[in-house]
């Protein structure tokens, strides 16, 4: 028999590889990890077989001025499952032995599905409805609420998982009993940092030394492991807008110029940087983003987080392409980019920002 993993991951990403699982591995106590393929990708699949023979995570980078290149050997995966082939097993394990739920299934991930309004588990089903039907099963059987950690980059990621899977609650029927013990699950805000450049085949990753899992602080919820990457704190909001709006609007933002360039698929993040991709992105930060931060009275904090986010982009030993950060990329335009104009301009209507704005779809007339 297997051993009883008390995390149940919703997720095979190489991001969650050298992020979360890693933490686990190396974290106080360790924990077992059950990872699950929600998706049915066949490419992700050949993964899967993999993950739980161990991996591993190289880490690459400069920091504290000191050169890290180090390998560590990840044995946090005990068991690989799919919801395409191992609904029973993974319900299973979802009553039996989990006690907290970690997922990360992209930027699309809590997106509904046609599916979602059957009465039955399909795998058609997004993410929140699978959930729902693994949660509603565990509830029938007497299992006790949980922790549920969503690391989609999605502000309030937890309370919108919450209210997605409440709807689709209350779309079933669900008696007020199961509503009410979904209500005392805690659905966990996060915001998770760190840049996993590049796979290593047949499963593992790149990443940089820079991590970082912040936890918002609710009753009776702690970190799933002790690790110095993984911190609980009051109010993830200023977090969030530093990542959100300049590392990853930096990303997207880096992404746009290439395209208009003609998209070199092997161009990475650092030798963009040392370009005239690079100017125009500084100019976009200086000009743009960093005077946004400044209407919000942020502009201290953003722009020592603007400076390490660049010592992250130049980062000579991450092969970040340029062309694996296009992936859903109109998505990330719109929460990266048109969410920061639509905070900014909370605060201030007429705030100037031509090159985001056409980034962003908003003003066919500005330069980009």
């Amino acid at each position: 028999m297997s051993e009883t993993t008390p995390i149940l991951q919703f997720g095979t990403s190489r991001f969650l590889q050298a992020h979360a699982d890693l933490f686990f591995h190396e974290g106080t106590p360790a924990r077992a990890v059950t990872v699950v393929q929600s998706s049915g990708d066949p490419e992700r699949a050949r993964r899967l077989a993999h993950l739980a023979e161990g991996y591993p995570v190289r880490i690459r980078g400069i920091s504290e001025g000191k050169t890290i290149d180090e390998e560590r050997h990840v044995t946090s995966v005990r068991r690989t499952l799919s919801t395409a082939a191992d609904h029973a097993e993974i319900e299973r394990v979802m009553i039996e032995e989990a006690e907290a739920v970690v997922s990360n299934t992209g930027d699309r991930g809590f997106e509904p599905a046609d599916a979602d309004t059957g009465p039955v588990f399909d795998q058609a089903m997004s993410y929140p409805a699978k959930l729902y039907h693994l949660l509603a099963a565990r509830h029938a059987a007497g299992g006790k609420p949980l922790d549920i950690f969503p690391l989609e980059l999605i502000n309030g990621n937890g309370d919108v998982l919450k209210a997605r899977v409440r709807e689709i609650a209350a779309g079933q029927g669900a008696l007020p009993e199961l509503i009410g013990w979904l209500d005392r699950c805690r659905w966990v805000n996060s915001l998770v940092d760190r840049i996993v450049s590049e796979p290593i085949e047949p499963a593992g990753a790149v990443a940089e030394p820079y991590a970082l899992w912040a936890i918002e602080a609710q009753p009776d919820v702690a970190a799933p492991t002790g690790h110095p990457s993984v911190i609980v704190v009051d109010d993830l909001e200023e977090i969030e807008r530093l990542k959100l709006h300049i590392l990853n609007l930096g990303h997207t933002a880096l992404v746009h110029l290439w395209q208009a360039q003609g998209g070199d698929d092997r161009l990475c993040v650092d030798k963009a940087l040392a370009g005239e991709l690079g100017d125009a992105l500084l100019a976009i930060l200086e000009d743009e983003v960093m005077q946004g931060f400044a209407v919000r009275g942020m502009e201290d904090a953003a722009r020592d987080y603007r400076d390490t986010t660049l010592d992250r982009f130049r980062n000579p030993f991450l092969h970040h392409r340029l062309s694996d950060i296009a992936q859903n990329h109109a998505q990330k335009v719109e929460r990266r980019i048109g969410a920061f104009l639509d905070w900014v301009r909370a605060e201030r209507p007429d705030f100037p920002a031509p090159r985001l704005d056409a980034i962003a779809g908003r003003n066919a007339g500005a330069v980009s």
